[in-house]
């Protein structure tokens, strides 16, 4: 048994050798903690939760690291605790905003079945770290300070990478640094000495989160995004380690961003020996955005009838997610996601009362081939109908998808109104004997999985499709 993972920086699928197997470590980046996750956020955490479980059958449980961090100074957190909370100071507020918005986020993907990481480290907890990676990019003269702020130097990166050893800036997007400059959006500051450079530092406004800053600054000060990244990976998995794991979106700047600090401050040629990067998702066949109304957090999905007129199990939500391979674009849509409920609460009914069994080679090979999800969902279809409920439970299991109970499919009172709304209108086209109309609802209802039964005292009684 072999596993292989496709690797964003060598564009190729490669055997997975860890660089210890007694201490396999992953590293992923988590959210910013400043609003509800939404739907496209539980991509990585279902994706990286899979392959954390697969590791752990592979290598022991005792034997694998997974740090998935938590950003909790940023920009977007203070402007939205400035925002919901005026009366309070600005530090006050972001300490509310970073624990309800964490709680949350905790609560959230525990439904969707994710195990908690290992470690979970916070931005917050490791200025430390990043004023010693700051400062040994400076000594290297890898980095710079201007105007308070201190600003690392893809070009500076680029000269050393043809006489020292160290990767190209550039390499995990594939794009050169006159590339990345033609499409990237670069701030604009008279403090750089290239449109290119980064923000390692900088100066925290009146009232702003502020540390002592690094480099002989005596302003206090807060970190840039990729800085945090690099110094809890470091801190948490070494200098080096077997895989960093994000979404797609994460390639450029940031990933790119943690592979140049990290390899300049450690003079070394790599950070991670492995990237995995998961693709987008969009939403019936749109891109997620709140101007097109179709913006749906994890939140909404499991506790309201926002999305398909119903709150849905996670499980259910987790099975649908791992319907498309994790490096594909996903598709969210309600059809999608009734059918994986369907199924998700059929083979939960299956296999409810049988003991875990061994999961089946057919169904491991699969997943070892580079998490190959939608194959092995098929091997497991074929334990279902070949009555295998031990090996089927198991490979449920080694999945993290948990069972669904038929109770659990409940319908808003709206949606309940809606469909008695209906049911008046086919008893009133049934009085009058319009077949057609009467016909036309009963289909109209069965759309939305409500199943219709005229009884025969003359009574209609209706349900949802379990």
């Amino acid at each position: 048994m072999t596993l292989k993972l496709h690797d964003t920086l060598t564009r190729q699928k490669r055997e997975f050798a860890p660089i210890d197997a007694r201490n396999v470590r992953l590293y992923v980046c988590g959210p910013t903690v400043y609003d509800f996750a939404h739907i496209g956020n539980a991509r990585p955490i279902i994706v990286f939760d899979v392959l954390f479980r697969l590791l752990r059958h592979l290598y022991g449980e005792e034997h694998v690291t997974y740090a998935r961090n938590i950003t909790d100074v940023d920009d977007k957190i203070n402007e939205r605790a400035a925002r919901d909370y005026p009366q309070l100071s600005l530090n006050e507020a972001i300490r509310h905003v970073t624990e309800t918005t964490a709680a949350q986020f905790h609560a959230d993907i525990a439904a969707l079945g994710a195990l908690p990481p290992s470690v979970e480290p916070r931005a917050t907890e490791h200025m430390v770290e990043m004023r010693d990676l700051i400062k040994r990019l400076v000594r290297g003269g890898f980095a710079y300070v201007a105007q308070d702020h201190v600003l690392f130097s893809p070009s500076a990166m680029d000269k050393a990478a043809q006489t020292d050893g160290l990767p190209h800036y550039g390499a995990l997007a594939n794009r050169s640094l006159d590339e990345m400059l033609a499409g990237a959006r670069v701030d604009v500051a008279p403090y750089k000495r290239d449109p290119m450079d980064f923000v390692l530092w900088k100066p925290s406004k009146p009232g702003e989160p502020a540390w002592p800053s690094p480099a002989g600054i005596a302003t206090p000060g807060r970190p840039g995004w990729h800085i945090e990244c690099s110094a809890m990976s470091w801190k948490h998995l070494g200098e080096r380690f077997d895989i960093h794991g994000g979404g797609i979106d994460l390639v450029f700047p940031h990933h790119e961003n943690e592979i140049a600090q990290s390899c300049c401050a450690f003079e070394a040629r790599v950070m991670a020996n492995y990237w995995m990067h998961n693709g987008f998702l969009q939403v019936e066949g749109q891109k997620m955005s709140k101007s097109l109304g179709n913006f749906v957090t994890i939140n909404e999905l499991l506790a309201t009838d926002t999305f398909g007129g119903r709150a849905w199990p996670g499980p259910s939500l987790r099975f649908a997610m791992l319907g498309t391979h994790y490096r594909q674009p996903i598709d969210w849509t309600v059809a999608g996601l009734k059918e994986a409920h369907r199924v998700a609460q059929d083979w939960s009914a299956f296999v409810e009362k049988a003991e875990p069994g061994e999961v089946p080679l057919t169904v491991l090979d699969a997943l070892l081939d580079d998490l190959n999800t939608p194959k092995t969902i098929a091997e497991m279809h074929a334990l279902r109908k070949a009555g295998r409920a031990e090996e089927l439970k198991a490979s449920l299991g080694l999945l993290g998808i948990g069972l669904v109970a038929p109770e659990t499919v409940a319908l808003s009172a709206n949606v309940r109104v809606q469909v008695q709304t209906l049911i008046d209108a086919r008893n009133t086209a049934r009085a009058r004997k319009d077949w057609k109309e009467s016909d036309r609802i009963r289909d109209e209802l069965l759309a939305m999985d409500i199943v219709v039964k005229d009884n025969r005292d003359g009574t209609t009684s209706w349900e949802a499709k379990r």
